[in-house]
This record gives C-alpha cells, structure tokens and sequence, in this order.
C-alpha cells in the first residue's frame, strides 16, 4: 500500500502595512515553493494569501483539509495566531514556519493553537512530516521540527539547507491569484519577484537572514533564472521582476550570465535587485551589463553617516564607498533606492540627522528610513533583550515602521519623531515635490480599497 495524501491548506496572513492598504501586493514566494515540493510528491495544495482576499477564511471548508499550515514574519505572527486558532478549532493539524515561528518556536507552541513549527527552509521538512502523519508515524527524525509532547519542549536537530536550488521545482504561481499582484509596478509596468539564491555570509546585526538560510551561499543557474523570466513574462503576462535574494550580486559572473542571457533571449524586462555598496564599487563592468540587460533600480543599505554606526552594524564598508556606489549606478542610468536605519542603540538626534543630510547629499531616488527593530534571531534582539531596552513585545510592531526599543539616548517616541522629520526634511524639497504629489494622487486613488 502506498504512502497516504494529504490535503494541505497553506496560509499568507494579512499585512497592515502601507503597501497592504495601499492595494500593493507581491506574491508569498515562500508558499509557493512549499506547495510545490509537496504537490510533488502527490499531496493536495491549495494556498490563500489573505492579502488578495481578506474574506477567504470568513466561512472556509475547513473539512477540505487536513493539514493547515500558516507562514508570516514577525510583525504578521499575532494574525498567523489567529489563523491558527481557527484550524486548530476546526480540529486540523497546525504548522508554523517562517521566521518568527523559527526563532520563537517555544512562545508558538506555547500559544496552544500549532502542533508543529518547522524551523529554517521547510520544503524538504514539511514532506517528511506529511509522511509522518500520513502512516502516524514518529515525527522525532523530521530535521527542523519543533513540538511538545507532554507539555515539555522538543526540538529536532536543525534542517539542511537544499544546497541545489535547482532541485527544487518552481514556485506553484498557478495556485496562487497572479492577476492580483499587478499593482506593483516599475517604471510603469507589472512587476512580480523572483528568488535566485539563498543564504547570506554577511550577517549583519540587525537581520536574521543569515540565521534562518544559513550562512553558506547557494545559487540557481543562470539558465534556470531566465527560464522563470520567460515564463512569468510570457505566461502571467509581468514585464517587470524584483530579484528578492538578499543579496543578488554577491556573485558578480553569476549576475553577468544572467545579463547576457537575457539579452541573447532579447527578453524585455525591466528589473530591480538587492546589492551591496562595496559590490558595486568594485565590478562596475558588472553594473553595466546590467543596465543593458534592463535593470532599472537597486536597493542598498545605506543605513548611516556615521561610520562607527556602520561598524556597529557589521556593514563592512565606509562612507566613502557608498558615495562611490551611488555613482556608479547614476553613471549607468540605475535609480537607487537607499535604505537608512533610525534608532541606533547608541545614535543621538544628532547622528540621525547627519544621516538625513547624508541621504540628501547622496541624492538617492527614493530614501527610505526604517525604525532599528529587534527581530528574533537576530544578534540585536539579544544584545537589546539583555540590555533591557525593549519597550514592547506587541509583535504587531514589528515593521520597521514602529519604535519598539528605548535607546541609550533616546526614547521610542523620540526616535518614532525623528522618523517622520527624516521623512519630511528629505522629501519636503523643492526637487522633490512632484514625487510627493505623485505618491499622494496614488494614495487618493487607493482610498476607495481602504473603505471596503
């Protein structure tokens, strides 16, 4: 007799966001890939993703599933709860993944509502889990896993990574609404995301990245990479991708195959990625292979004028080198969208501002300043855990966009007021007004989607 099938509901919760009320969507890639290891192996999958569709578990058939499993980063894992409390009334087996429930296994099953958390990537973990169920087997040898038993406390040894991406199927975008993740653009046109590569080696203090893929870096091939070009292109209709790895350009002759792939292909694509200064800087032909292969935007982690913030971060570079990088990418026509960090541990008003001026002598095309926040898993959120300097645990939050720590010089308001005068002063320009006044008739356009 062979092994039973499960029927599995998978899970996106919704965002509060500015891009969720605004009606700016990206498909959950992580779903996707998760649903496709396991339609591969026979299971039923199906997925919602409550940021298109806040109504699909108002009055859902729960009976058309067994297995119901709920991804979402921290900010989204009081909402994840609440998903969860609905299946586990519902009597389904419960399971938790993704970053917050990786780090935060104990306070997740504690809440009563999830059987299982799978810690790390889940593709390989969460078949031998359904296999597990399937036959009621013993689920102590599924790497990766969390659960009680008995009420006490047991964790598997860690998963390991997939080291050939490849091996991996695609992401199943045919079970998730395509049609509804139109409303990103770049440069006027329909953008969806891709993922090239997993892990990072940099490690950087206030991010988790590092901690959940791991260190070691692996990549797809190139080929593969512009396969999926083609097809989200050709058969979901986008002109336009975003490169979501961490960081897209660790490889730089990874990065110029796949320009010159899609430019053999003749593809037109426009594109947008992660990268890091010193990248930049030090493979400038790199940069314009991709400019001619269509990319149009990179995000960099600016995040401070002081380099001995920097180096509290673990940024690895100076300010002289970012400046370079900026540069560079205007030199080749590519727009930079800089990341600037608020609320630095040891940062005064002072510093803040200087970063301000920073970004606006750095003249990035979009500057976006984000609130240090203490994600789990991460060096920072032990670092302000021991130092006492969380002011709230309201996972909610945890978005960037909320101050949740008291620093050493400033308190969470202070640094949630500094915020909105970065905003301001950098924005508030005169060389910036049409882009405001463009963001503001989006904002009006979006008005009747916040009333429903």
């Amino acid at each position: 007799m062979g092994v039973k099938l499960m029927r599995v509901l998978l899970v996106n919760p919704p965002s509060r966001g500015i891009y969720y009320r605004l009606g700016l969507f990206l498909p959950p890639l992580g779903l996707g890939y998760l649903a496709a290891a396991l339609r591969e192996h026979g299971h039923h999958v199906d997925i919602v993703d409550l940021n298109v569709d806040r109504e699909a578990l108002k009055n859902p058939p729960w009976n058309e599933w067994e297995v119901v499993g709920v991804s979402g980063d921290t900010s989204r894992h009081p909402a994840a709860l609440e998903i969860a409390r609905q299946a586990k009334e519902a009597g389904k087996t419960v399971v938790l993944g993704s970053y917050h429930a990786t780090f935060m296994d104990a306070e997740t099953l504690e809440s009563g509502y999830v059987d299982y958390v799978l810690r790390g990537e889940g593709e390989q973990s969460f078949v031998e889990l359904l296999e597990c169920l399937a036959s009621e087997g013993d689920v102590s040898h599924v790497p990766g896993l969390s659960y009680l038993v008995d009420g006490v406390m047991v964790r598997n040894p860690n998963s390991v990574p997939v080291n050939d991406l490849d091996n991996l199927p695609p992401p199943a975008r045919d079970l998730l609404p395509m049609r509804r993740y139109r409303t990103r653009k770049l440069n006027g046109r329909p953008l969806t995301t891709l993922v090239t590569s997993r892990g990072c080696p940099h490690n950087c203090s206030f991010c988790s990245s590092s901690q959940f893929a791991g260190i070691k870096w692996r990549s797809r091939q190139p080929q593969k990479i512009v396969d999926e070009i083609e097809e989200v292109v050709s058969r979901y209709n986008f002109s336009a991708v975003a490169f979501m790895d961490d960081n897209f350009t660790i490889n730089p002759n990874r990065v110029r195959e796949i320009c010159q792939e899609i430019m053999r292909r003749g593809l037109d694509v426009f594109w947008w990625c992660f990268s890091r200064v010193d990248t930049v800087v030090k493979n400038e032909a790199m940069i314009e292979d991709m400019a001619r292969a269509g990319a149009k935007m990179i995000f960099l982690g600016l995040e401070n004028a002081s380099q001995a913030m920097l180096n509290s971060y673990g940024k690895g570079f100076t300010t002289d080198v970012a400046a370079r990088a900026v540069e560079i990418l205007k030199k080749y026509g590519i727009r930079v969208w800089g990341s600037f960090i608020i609320g630095g541990m040891n940062e005064t008003r002072e510093n803040i501002r200087q970063t301000v001026q920073y970004a606006k002598m750095l003249e990035v095309d979009i500057a976006e300043f984000s609130i240090l926040t203490p994600f789990p898993g991460t060096a920072l959120f032990h670092q302000a855990r021991e130092q006492q300097r969380i002011a709230s645990y309201d996972w909610s939050l945890y978005d960037g966009a909320h101050a949740v720590l008291n620093t050493e010089h400033l308190t969470r308001r202070e640094i949630a007021t500094e915020t909105i005068k970065a905003y301001i002063s950098f924005y508030g320009r005169l060389s910036r007004l049409k882009e405001v006044a463009d963001g503001l008739k989006i904002y009006l356009q979006a008005i009747p989607k916040l009333s429903r």
